[in-house]
């Protein structure tokens, strides 16, 4: 099993913008496959703003100490518009991701375990 098994992502569309080929190594394969899902209810295509980051990408970006983004289990998917931001929401839930944070721009969706579940955010 492996990104072969992947609909509609590629690899490099997670990668750190810091190192080119990453995406393939650093994201989790189990969280991608949910992804797959989630582009498959949405019914459009999901583009990742943010995907893998190394430590130095993240901090460059001001994410948080141990962001999920660096253990490959999180994304920012961009959402442009309220009705965009509640369709991507509302599927990530029911898919069964309990982590998520709505910005003006883009939704953040992760999987991370080892982070609280059942919660929802702003960036606002």
């Amino acid at each position: 099993m492996g990104w072969d098994e992947i609909k509609y992502f590629k690899p490099h569309e997670f990668d750190s913008p810091d190192s080119p080929g990453s995406g393939a190594s650093g994201m989790s394969l189990e969280f991608v496959r949910k992804l797959d899902k989630l582009r498959e209810a949405v019914k459009q295509p999901l583009n990742i703003k943010s995907g893998y980051r190394t430590s130095e990408h993240n901090a460059k970006v001001g994410g948080v100490d141990s962001s999920s983004h660096e253990s490959g289990r999180a994304v920012d998917v961009a959402a442009l518009s309220s009705g965009t931001r509640y369709a991507i929401m509302e599927a990530a839930l029911r898919i069964g991701f309990r982590r998520v944070g709505l910005g003006a721009t883009f939704v953040h969706i992760d999987d991370d375990p080892t982070k609280p579940q059942d919660v929802l955010w702003t960036y606002y």
